[in-house]
């Protein structure tokens, strides 16, 4: 078993910066908050949604949020290319494709430049 030792959040910047971002995100807020409302009473469409499913569906929102939020960290520091968020965030290329466009339609990130044909891409400040 490997010894764990302290722990030290110099190392896990980037990440806590990014769990902080996505738990304050208003959808994981809004699901976190109607959990009761969802799994023992109904939805506006008069349906019960299983446990099960609701973890299901609340962890996969935890995941995308993380995800956003991990590229937004990455997009700190200026204008960046897929390749080099996914290396920071340490994400796939595909993920960070997709992620990205979610925050482009979010107005959160937008097409900055290009390095020859390489698309960059950097945060919108609101």
């Amino acid at each position: 078993m490997q010894n764990l030792g302290p722990f030290d959040p110099k190392q896990f910047q980037m990440e806590l910066s990014a769990i902080a971002t996505a738990l304050d995100s208003p959808r994981l807020r809004w699901l976190l908050g109607i959990d009761r409302q969802l799994t023992t009473k109904e939805n506006v469409y008069h349906e019960k949604i299983d446990q099960d499913e609701y973890q299901k569906m609340l962890s996969t929102a935890i995941e995308m949020e993380y995800q956003r939020a991990l590229i937004l960290e990455a997009l700190k520091e200026g204008p960046r290319s897929v390749r080099e968020i996914a290396m920071l965030a340490r994400l796939p290329i595909y993920t960070v494709s997709l992620r990205l466009g979610d925050l482009e339609k979010k107005g959160k990130a937008d097409l900055s430049s290009y390095d020859g044909t390489t698309p960059r891409f950097a945060s919108v400040a609101l």
